[in-house]
């Protein structure tokens, strides 16, 4: 029986995983990947306790590409739903599939206590903490915009979420990043995160900072990312939220400093809000393009579950540790 690997957090890969889950995305991307069909003969269960359009999506379809069959379930299809445990759900479902992708928003320990069942690879395609699969597929679009990630400069404007944390854990795995996050006061990465990603970009040689307003901004980013403000199925304890955010909105205002920074987004976008019309549809944005990557990604990562790393790391994509490292969080 092949290997079973599980990716539940941007930690539990290594930088050789890492490196070839991204570079294999962006394979697929390009059309540089074989044909090969490598889950011929396996079923993935692909299980959505809340919406989505691109990651499901991306999943079932990737899975499809590489060969295998799924089986697909909703919000109220599992008997978790009338007192079932997780653990004996879990139990049953490695029983009968190869790979389980799966979105919870939820506790990751959960999806952990499916993973030590054995059998069955277990993919976290969001929970509450951590979105690993978005991170991954940020990546694979930056590699295929710039040929490389190593030294590459990324403003982050918006919430600390999920999404934010997975891209605080996995960028800085590369060498030479500087990544910028600017959050509104009381709405941050988790401190444990922070500590991840420092960290990490100290082993690096990258550049991790942290602030809570957008005061001296630093110039020449290569890529301005944002996320929407309101996630869906959650909600706010400051009722005068927009008020605190409204300052993080990413307009024109932010490419007078980085004129030739691409613009990312995770969707799905609220224009008005996080972002401006005149930006996510305008010439910068490759918003669309990464969303269309999630599939890519989603297939590497699949591929990785039950084949391991698959090539060598692409030109650009060094993520050994290098002397002087240097990583800042200021509050602001």
């Amino acid at each position: 029986m092949p290997d079973v690997r599980h990716l539940i957090s941007i930690d539990d890969l290594t930088d050789e995983d890492l490196t070839s889950i991204v570079t294999r995305g962006a394979d697929f991307s390009a059309g540089r990947a074989t044909g090969d069909r490598p889950l011929a003969g396996l079923v993935a269960g692909i299980y959505f306790a809340k919406t989505s359009t691109r990651t499901r999506t991306a999943f079932s379809s990737g899975a499809l590409r590489l060969g295998a069959q799924i089986v697909s379930y909703g919000p109220n299809d599992l008997q978790t739903n009338t007192g079932e445990t997780t653990e004996d759900t879990g139990r049953v479902l490695a029983g009968m599939l190869d790979l389980l992708v799966a979105r919870t928003a939820a506790d990751p320990a959960e999806m952990r206590s499916w993973a030590s069942q054995g059998g069955m690879s277990v993919v976290n395609a969001m929970s509450a903490d951590e979105h690993p699969t978005q991170a991954l597929t940020d990546l694979t679009t930056l590699l295929g915009r710039f040929g490389r990630i190593e030294g590459l400069r990324v403003l982050y404007v918006g919430e600390g979420n999920n999404s934010a944390a997975a891209l605080a854990l996995a960028l800085p795995r590369f060498r030479n990043i500087t990544l910028e996050l600017r959050t509104p006061p009381g709405y941050g990465l988790a401190p444990a995160t922070l500590a991840r990603a420092l960290a990490t970009a100290k082993r690096t040689g990258s550049t991790v900072v942290e602030r809570h307003d957008m005061e001296a901004l630093p110039e020449d980013f290569d890529a301005i990312y944002t996320t929407r403000w309101q996630t869906t199925g959650t909600s706010k304890p400051d009722p005068d939220w927009r008020d605190v955010f409204a300052p993080f909105q990413v307009n024109s205002t932010l490419w007078k400093g980085s004129p030739d920074a691409v613009f990312l987004h995770d969707l799905p976008a609220h224009r008005g809000e996080e972002v401006t019309a005149e930006i996510l549809d305008g010439p910068a944005s490759i918003a669309f393009q990464q969303a269309e990557n999630k599939m890519h990604s989603a297939m590497a990562v699949l591929e990785w579950c039950r084949t391991g790393p698959v090539g060598s790391p692409a030109t650009g994509l060094t993520v050994e540790g290098g002397a002087g490292a240097r990583a800042v969080a200021t509050a602001g």
